[in-house]
């Protein structure tokens, strides 16, 4: 599907008088308390407004200017944040080039790629290549991190292997979340907005100093959007969310040398996200589910109008994931004075339960659904699949930073971690073959220590050294019970484990750095990263696979130059980076010999490599005192290096046996398996062109208590792969989405009024989904002719909406 602007729907703005009255009140409050102390909301003074914000990193753990840094790093800020109305960490997708998301069946199954690299093969035993570390603390599983984003004060998008400070799963980058800080006055926020397909969030955060040695922060969100799919089962909307998000902070300072910060945080979030939502089906008269004749597609399917943008499904059971995330972080930091300590201790505990319809329909299809004997099934109920997650994680590290003065600057430390994580999966029926039925309870875990190290030297007044060196010992291991799923009890019929294993690696970084100028700086970067050892802990594990677990860990390494320069007296700043980064080993789903027999198997192993290469940028320009323009663009180049045995994908009619002219039919070189070779073939959700423009000019209005702004943003990407088999039916077409927002703010700085059109040239689009959906038949009994279809997933914003929304501060 080409994305189009296609004809434009009917779109009735519903009233927001609700979602403004909401904050009226503390509008009104927040003006009386800025007349009572306008240096608290006072606006920028003429110096500010004609400079750019300084931004600042802490991407090598102590705080430093973002053009001082010998790496390639997009800091998105919270007022970026807010202008752009993000909320999740999809959202922020949009506006990091480098960063793209891998979509699952579930969530729990999405996946983060940096530069094109991430983990295609995603389950409870497979680390991430991405981390996402929140205040120090690293997420126990990449997929934790698709939740509402709350109180966020910046977020660090540093690429390239980054083992070095950041552990083990960020062999192709991390992502630093940094919250707002705790101390200062006492000042308040709030914002509620509402948009024209119902979504609607309210935000409130409170906090600063309580006491002369005390300080305390609250902030409290809630997000819900129904959906832009219509469930006509039952009349509503789904391939939504909604979230609650709770988070606090406090500091106390007992003595001028020592801070003890506490911070809780819980939050809930509900997605009915990942439907499959049929865009054709060829012939569509006299197609069946399965063949089967009591399910025809005119029944299964009644008012459902399908074609390219079709937003109707029939589904009688929930696909989506409903999580819990408590969590606890401890920091202790202690000035020594020539030596900074800090303690950063971490507990989480993350739950979840994942639910698919796996037969798209409403019907009970294992009324239908035959036996091994040929009968019905007579099961009244349809082909679902289930299960839950309990994920553990507990972290400690011990840290010395060096004063920020100096030739020499250093920082070292200790860190541990561990991450115990159950999964139970159940899928089908038992003794119904049509639903593969199978059913696990399965637990991973790993054990992390490690020493770690880096420091600069300034060799000379503008020529600076920086080397880093981490040390690692992992403990890892599994146990998995197979059995049948109901509706029997689970028994288990099958026992695997492979427990303590060990293994240590060594990571390291070197970077040599000029400054040309005070605002010019050139600089080359050569790192390496390590992600653990894997397990395949899936429903086709088997005695054969189990028996070579676990599968290899990856490694990488990169090679980077850059420029940084910051010109017209602090009004522009520009960032560029080339790169090429290797990795070896990569773990993916993949067919080979078990060694010393003959015997031919698919499952997770390390196949020969993958490698990405290119250009980005990232450019800011205060063009004139009330007019900021941001540009950040991406040129990437991520191949597979090396799989000459990699699955093949169908064809419906092709001569080539019903496959893609590339595979070799029952090949001898791979125990008669069907293979292809696709040694430098594209990645999948590896975009080669990104980026983002925005800008946003302020409208003075003299004589008035207000004035005016006008912002818009643009973001694009060239067409991708969505699966490494090369398949161009899973396939996503280029795209280009542009959204618009106005408004009026407070002089004082007190309210912010806005209002938003987003997909201002309802251009529709999807990221994942085309799997089609269940198998289909044009004819019961024998012969069959095999019926095609198509689907898609709609991204949040493929759809034209416009939405209203009230920021105020007291």
């Amino acid at each position: 599907m080409r994305p189009i602007e296609s004809a434009r729907p009917k779109h009735h703005l519903t009233a927001v008088t609700g979602a403004v009255a909401l904050l009226c009140s503390l509008c009104a409050a927040a003006q009386a308390q800025s007349a009572a102390a306008p240096a608290a909301a006072a606006s920028a003074t003429d110096g500010d407004k004609n400079q750019l914000e300084k931004v600042v990193v802490t991407a090598n753990k102590r705080v430093e200017r973002l053009e001082s840094v010998p790496l390639a790093i997009t800091v998105i800020g919270s007022e970026a944040i807010e202008r752009s109305n993000a909320r999740s960490f999809e959202d922020i997708t949009s506006l990091a080039p480098a960063l793209t998301i891998t979509y699952g069946t579930t969530p729990a199954n999405n996946g983060i790629n940096m530069r094109g690299i991430g983990t295609s093969s995603i389950g409870i035993g497979v680390e991430s290549d991405v981390s996402v570390v929140v205040d120090d603390i690293p997420l126990g599983m990449q997929f934790m991190a698709f939740q509402d984003l709350s109180d966020v004060d910046r977020i660090e998008v540093i690429k390239g292997p980054q083992s070095t400070l950041f552990g083990k799963a960020s062999i192709a980058g991390a992502v630093n979340i940094t919250t707002k800080p705790v101390a200062g006055p006492l000042r308040g926020s709030a914002s509620a907005q509402y948009s024209t397909d119902n979504e609607r969030r309210v935000r409130v955060s409170y906090g600063g100093d309580v006491a002369e040695n005390l300080s305390l922060r609250i902030a409290a969100s809630s997000n819900e959007f129904p959906g832009n799919v219509n469930n006509l089962t039952y009349g509503s909307k789904v391939n939504g969310s909604n979230g609650r998000t709770f988070m606090g902070k406090l500091a106390w300072r007992p003595t001028e040398q020592l801070e003890i910060e506490l911070s809780p945080r819980y939050n809930h979030t509900d997605t009915t996200c990942c439907v499959l939502v049929p865009t054709s089906l060829t012939p569509l008269q006299g197609a069946l589910l399965s063949n089967i004749k009591q399910l025809p597609a005119t029944t299964l399917l009644a008012g459902i109008d399908i074609g390219p943008y079709n937003r109707d499904i029939r589904n009688d059971a929930k696909t989506g994931l409903a999580s819990s995330d408590t969590g606890l972080g401890l920091r202790v930091t202690y000035d020594m004075g020539n030596l900074l300590l800090t303690s950063i201790t971490s507990a989480e505990n993350y739950k979840a339960e994942d639910s698919r319809d796996q037969d798209f329909v409403d019907a009970h299809t294992l009324l239908y659904y035959p036996l091994a004997n040929g009968k019905p099934a007579g099961v009244d109920q349809g082909y679902l699949q289930y299960g839950t997650y309990d994920i553990k994680s507990r972290t400690q590290e011990f840290r010395l930073t060096s004063p920020d003065t100096g030739k020499l600057r250093y920082v070292a430390g200790f860190f541990w971690a561990q991450n115990v994580i159950d999964r139970h999966f159940v899928r089908g029926y038992n003794g119904i073959a049509l639903t593969t039925p199978s059913a696990y309870i399965g637990n991973t875990y790993n054990r992390n220590t490690a020493l770690f190290g880096q420091a600069s030297y300034a060799v000379a007044p503008s020529t600076t050294v920086l080397a880093g060196l981490r040390l690692n010992r992992q403990n890892s291991g599994y146990v998995m019970d197979m059995g049948a799923p109901p509706p029997g009890d689970f028994v288990a019929t099958s026992h695997f484990e492979s427990r303590g294993n060990n293994e240590n690696s060594t990571t390291g970084k070197l970077s040599l750095q000029q400054q040309f100028t005070p605002g010019l700086m050139a600089y080359v970067t050569g790192a390496t990263g390590y992600k653990g050892k894997a397990y395949d802990i899936t429903s086709s594990l088997n005695a054969q696979t189990a028996a070579q677990q676990p599968v290899a860990s990856e490694s990488g390494k990169t090679f980077e130059v850059g420029l940084k320069g910051n010109f017209l007296q602090n009004r522009m700043t520009l960032n560029m980076a080339a790169f090429k980064s290797t990795f070896s080993n990569y773990q993916q789903n993949s067919g080979n010999y078990l060694p010393g027999t003959t015997t031919y198997v698919t499952r997770l192993n390390s196949i020969g490599g993958v490698q990405t290469h290119g250009i980005e940028a990232d450019l800011a320009a205060l063009v004139t005192p009330d007019f900021l323009l941001n540009v950040s663009l991406a040129y990437t180049i991520a191949t597979v290096t090396d799989w000459k045995n990699a699955p093949c994908y169908n064809v419906p009619n092709s001569p080539n046996g019903g496959y893609n002219a590339e595979c070799v039919l029952k090949n001898p070189a791979y125990g008669g398996t069907n293979t292809q070779d696709v040694s430098g073939k594209p990645m999948p959700n590896a975009p080669k062109v990104k980026g983002n423009i925005s800008g946003r000019y302020d409208i003075p209005l003299a004589g008035m208590s207000f004035n005016g702004f006008v912002s818009a943003d643009l973001r694009f990407q060239s067409k991708v792969l969505t699966n490494i088999n090369q398949d161009p039916t899973l396939g996503a077409p280029g795209y280009s989405i542009t959204n618009l927002r106005f408004g009026m703010k407070d002089k004082s700085g007190v309210y912010e009024l806005s209002f938003m059109v987003n997909n201002l040239f309802d251009r529709h689009y999807a990221n994942t989904g085309f799997t089609g959906f269940g198998s289909w038949s044009s004819k019961a009994p024998n012969p069959v002719v095999n019926v095609t279809s198509t689907t898609w997933t709609p991204a949040r914003d493929a759809f034209r909406y416009g939405a209203v929304r009230l920021d105020v501060k007291f």
